[in-house]
């Protein structure tokens, strides 16, 4: 059950034009897993100038908790909500210049991908059928196909305790699924520019049409999941133990797949309630139902202990976690829920 936000803080946000404010706004439905309870307070908006000023009302220094977030792509909800309030931006524009395009980070990634596509921009072709928006990405540097989002983005314009700043692509720390967007969460991804190589557009619409109906095929559009839990590993970083272990056809590029030690473990098919380890994919959870937080978090860290007892190694997850710091499945078997508890946003 969620805790009333202040009125002074729902009069603040409530005062600022462009700005739809929700109270007890359940969050399932902004989130690929359809899973998870309401938000104090939801509130979005298309507007940069209400993205801000919502974002100065809402500073983590007045005690306000707060969530921002995406498509909610790789976004867990506890099943009692989010005791806080959460902030959406849904500005989509695009608007290119030459070899550029300046993205609004609410751009829905597909879109943005076709765009490119349809003007003859080389860049983002491989990243066809990544859900989620363009902000999300750039957060977790999202990539497929030996490509990732870092190799386009030129600059990230983003919003930093109440002012708006240009962050270049150096300075932005990318590796593989992280950036310092992830490890500064203060920051705010605004917009970005994507800077690409002439394409031909005809080609790049090829290339994507066949990668779209791989990943269609592992992941349906319709499946309510997150894509891969996991992260991959890096071989170089395994003991020597672990790595004797790894057929050399299973690396690529330097990284070993999960789903290589998740089979290992005969996890595909486990399920647990309605939440589901795909029959064909190890490293894929789906909501195949009414599917709970308590229920996928535990499917979860039955697989992190699976390979952590078998391979001494430890998996870890590309989603994130609203409504609870941290995830204790003994915990949550002894008691029949989830342990919600204050964090730093």
């Amino acid at each position: 059950m969620t805790m009333p936000v202040s009125p002074a803080a729902i009069k603040r946000l409530g005062a600022i034009p462009n700005l739809n404010v929700r109270p007890s706004e359940p969050l399932a439905p902004h989130t690929r897993f359809q899973i998870g309870g309401p938000a104090a307070l939801f509130c979005d908006t298309a507007d940069p100038n209400a993205l801000i000023q919502a974002l100065a009302a809402t500073d983590v220094r007045l005690g306000i908790p707060r969530m921002i977030i995406g498509g909610g792509t790789n976004l867990v909800v506890s099943d009692t909500g989010f005791d806080g309030i959460v902030l959406r931006y849904v500005g989509s524009r695009i608007r290119q210049n030459g070899l550029t395009l300046h993205v609004d980070s609410g751009a829905v990634l597909q879109d943005v991908v076709d765009t490119a596509n349809a003007l003859g921009l080389m860049g983002l072709q491989t990243m066809t059928g990544i859900p989620g928006y363009l902000g999300g990405a750039i957060y977790g540097n999202a990539g497929a196909y030996g490509h990732s989002i870092q190799e386009i983005v030129e600059s990230v314009e983003a919003y930093d305790d109440g002012c708006v700043v240009t962050i270049m692509n150096r300075e932005c720390n990318f590796r593989y699924r992280e950036s310092t967007f992830k490890d500064f969460k203060d920051l705010i991804i605004i917009s970005a520019t994507l800077r690409f190589e002439a394409g031909d557009p005809v080609e790049l619409k090829k290339i994507s049409a066949g990668i779209r109906a791989i990943r269609d095929a592992k992941y349906p559009p319709t499946m309510r999941c997150a894509g891969s839990i996991f992260k991959n590993l890096f071989f170089a970083d395994l003991p020597a133990r672990v790595q004797s272990e790894i057929p050399a056809s299973v690396v690529r590029e330097g990284k070993v797949p999960s789903a290589w030690f998740l089979e290992q473990t005969g996890v595909k098919g486990l399920r647990r309630g309605d939440i589901q380890v795909a029959s064909y994919h190890a490293n894929l959870i789906y909501n195949d139902g009414a599917g709970t937080a308590l229920d996928l978090v535990a499917v979860i860290q039955d697989l992190k202990n699976r390979v952590r007892a078998r391979f001494h190694i430890e998996l870890e997850e590309e989603v994130q976690y609203l409504g609870f710091e941290c995830v204790d499945a003994l915990a949550a078997e002894r008691t029949g829920r989830l342990v919600p508890v204050v964090r730093d946003y």
